[in-house]
């Protein structure tokens, strides 16, 4: 593979306009689709083939009206006033009447009819419900429920939203965390390099790759369903894995340039060394967000195919575009910075790390982590197990109004809604009955479901074509867990609850679908953590050529990321970051831990390539196991801390967003990454390789008879190219020729 990857380099660098254009063609090519596409992306959570989805579909069948999003409208007076007063009620009654009129309603209940009026009088309940599903209600009509409003709140009444949609409900995507996200890659490359060129190339090469992505992604929510934090995790890791990627490759042929080799067989040799090391990163990845389409959940399924094609796009940008960027940059990647404080330093460090790499800070944390290997694997597995203690009180759910900041119309409406009628008012469940001949036959069932432990209160909402729909107020909130046991509940008993009727019960609405989804992603995760491991280990074994490395990296994987999923509940679970975050404590998002497994492993897998290839070509050249775990851990420690703290800031800055599902991404991915690269690639993994010495690259006689070697460390590559042969083979390739 090296091989391979050092032709394709030499050919980008010697075809370099060429290659630029290709990507920016690209790049226009994907924002003119996304343009003229116009496409959406939202936050409707759905899984086929639940309980509650069944109940959907029927109702799209048999009565329309009731099968689409919901609408819940709050108004609310204060102090002694109260919506009933006939100024307020006058203007709530113009509202009402006007969201009759409104394209796609269905439904639209009367707080005053439906006796929706808290016992203070303060807040009156109402709702629209639409013919369509929540992505299918169109922006004029939440445009026209704002301006339906209108003469309620001229009469001073307090109008706020909540529900599957409303005004407003879909996130605004802000540039903002991406922008912080650059500026402080850019700090951390100009520290690593001491040079301003090579800080900003990966950078630039980055931001190509994920304008590709990302307008990708907005041409073809025009003709599927995406949700918005696919866009997100896409953007998080297109931009981090972007910069990492192309970081290792400059890093190894600035250190080629400083030992006095030419641009073009520096940056050759670079991609076909440290290359190789990118596209088993790379491929790592992908498998495990690919791994996410066996969880069987659409909406994740293409998140992980989001984030999978900006891995894939940032991988090919790494072995392409950089190449043919170095060619553009020459010398200047080697212009080093002169401070006045310290003049000449950032250049002297550099030649210090490509010249004697014995001298490096990383190469005494080398030395130092194998000479307290024992102590620091206990220290370290001790500490990563205390983090993951947390994990073990994990509660799934999705995120409700009662996680939006304070400033939200959904937190005001849950707020205002929990305090005059009670948390189930803000997540009822739609029991729809399948069989019933009219509305009076659905009354005895309203009944039944009324004496149900759990329920404030059941009453029909309508009844046509043999199906009547049955609203139920829980007395918890939608992510109660109460709440999920009176939907069992009522799933278990739904024949007693039926009686003499002939009806078929199902429990649907938004609340028993957020339910079933939970259920579904936590059922999924056993199948989705054997399915990516069990791939991954066979990729990280082809690549190592030895069973022990894959089996520890895993090892260690398990660590990281249940000492991330602890962290997580403690400061959003349970509420220890609640201050800094400006979130109250709720339920971990029930999508998370599946992302979480995909992507740190992904991620931990990238660190543990680029550190072990290192040890190996060490071992190779000394064939000395416990200094090549000094000499390998020391060369790469200083590129995989800046490639750690550039993924890290960039998940970090995501984190300085209003939604909760977000921040929480952002929290979970940068403490994952965090003590993946610095407390077990960096320090477990070369402590436990120093104890195992030898022994940890040894795999069978067959093994090594039938599985091909890659050379992911570049052993044979630099052989070949130290005696010519590379070269010369490379120059009869039909990148021969070309323009420089």
């Amino acid at each position: 593979m090296s091989i391979y990857l050092f032709r394709l380099a030499r050919w980008a660098f010697r075809r370099r306009r060429l290659v630029l254009a290709v990507w920016i063609l690209a790049a226009a090519t994907a924002i003119t689709l996304a343009v003229v596409g116009g496409g959406k992306t939202d936050d409707t959570f759905t899984v086929p083939g639940t309980e509650s989805q069944r109940a959907t579909n029927l109702l799209k069948e048999k009565l329309p009206a009731l099968s689409g999003g919901q609408t819940q409208i709050v108004f609310a007076t204060s102090g002694n006033t109260k919506v009933t007063d006939p100024s307020y009620k006058a203007g709530i009654e113009a509202a009402i009447g006007k969201l009759k009129t409104m394209p796609q309603v269905g439904l639209v209940t009367d707080p005053f009819e439906s006796k929706a009026i808290s016992k203070n009088g303060n807040v009156a309940l109402g709702s629209v419900q639409y013919d369509a599903q929540p992505t299918d209600v169109k922006e004029s009509t939440l445009d026209a429920v704002e301006a339906a409003v209108v003469p309620a709140q001229d009469a001073g009444v307090q109008v706020e939203y909540s529900g599957s949609v409303y005004p407003g409900w879909q996130m605004e995507i802000s540039e903002v965390p991406e922008i912080v996200g650059i500026l402080v890659a850019f700090l951390i490359l100009t520290i690593t390099f001491g040079a301003f060129v090579a800080a900003g190339l990966p950078i630039l090469t980055a931001i190509i790759g994920i304008v590709v992505t990302i307008m990708s992604i907005s041409a073809l929510a025009s003709v599927m369903t995406i949700a918005s934090t696919s866009t997100t995790v896409a953007t998080m890791l297109g931009l981090s894995c972007g910069i990492d990627y192309g970081l290792f490759i400059l890093a190894r042929h600035r250190n080629n340039l400083l030992t006095g080799m030419s641009i073009e067989d520096s940056v050759a040799l670079a991609a076909g060394t440290s290359g190789s090391s990118v596209v088993f990163a790379g491929l790592t990845v992908i498998i495990a967000l690919c791994g996410l389409s066996v969880v069987g959940i659409p909406f994740l399924t293409v998140m992980g195919l989001a984030a999978a094609g900006a891995v894939l796009i940032a991988l090919l940008i790494a072995l392409t575009l950089m190449p043919a960027m170095l060619g553009f940059a020459g010398n200047k990647v080697a212009k080093f910075i002169s401070t006045p404080l310290r003049p000449g330093h950032p250049e002297d460090v550099a030649r210090t790390a490509a010249t004697e790499p014995e001298r490096t800070f990383g190469a005494a944390w080398g030395r130092f982590v194998v000479r307290f290997r024992v102590p620091l694997l206990i220290g370290g597995i001790a500490l990563l197990g205390v983090c993951a203690l947390p994990a073990t009180q994990m509660e799934l759910g999705l995120p409700s109004g009662s996680s939006k900041p304070e400033h939200d119309t959904a937190r005001k409406a849950y707020d205002l809604t929990t305090d005059n009628f009670g948390p189930g008012f803000n997540g009822a469940l739609l029991v729809v009955a399948d069989g019933v001949p009219d509305a009076a036959a659905a009354t005895p069932i309203a009944a039944e479901l009324g004496k149900t432990a759990g329920v404030v209160s059941a009453a029909p909402m309508a009844a046509r074509n043999d199906v009547a729909v049955i609203r139920v107020i829980p007395s918890t909130g939608p992510n109660d867990q109460d709440t999920t046991d009176l939907v069992n509940r009522i799933r278990d008993n739904r024949a007693a609850i039926a009686g003499d009727s002939g009806a078929t019960i199902m429990v649907g609405g938004n609340t028993a679908s957020n339910i079933d989804v939970s259920s579904k992603l936590s059922s999924a995760l056993p199948v989705f953590l054997i399915v990516v491991v069990g791939l991954a280990f066979v990729l990280l074994t082809l690549a190592f050529r030895t069973i022990l490395i894959p089996i520890k990296s895993i090892v260690g994987f398990l660590l990281s990321v249940a000492a991330a999923f602890g962290a997580q509940v403690a400061m959003f679970q349970w509420g220890w970051g609640e201050d800094l975050f400006g979130i109250p404590p709720s339920e971990t998002i029930s999508f998370l831990p599946v992302i979480m497994l995909a992507i740190i492993f992904g991620l931990s897998s990238d660190y543990e390539v680029f550190v072990v290839s290192r040890i190996k070509e060490e071992f190779t050249k000394s064939g000395d196991a416990v200094l090549a775990v000094e000499r390998g851990t020391g060369l790469a420690a200083r590129v995989v801390t800046a490639a750690a703290l550039i993924m890290c800031s960039i998940f970090v800055a995501f984190m300085f967003t209003d939604d909760p599902t977000i921040k929480a991404i952002g929290f979970s991915f940068a403490v994952g990454v965090v003590l993946d690269a610095f407390v077990v690639r960096l320090t477990l993994v070369p402590a436990f390789m120093a104890i195992a010495r030898a022994k940890i690259w040894y795999h069978p006689q067959w093994f090594g008879k039938y599985v091909p070697d890659f050379d992911i460390e570049g052993d044979r590559l630099q052989h070949q190219f130290a005696t010519g042969n590379v070269a010369q083979t490379a120059d009869t390739g039909p990148a021969a020729s070309g323009s420089t």
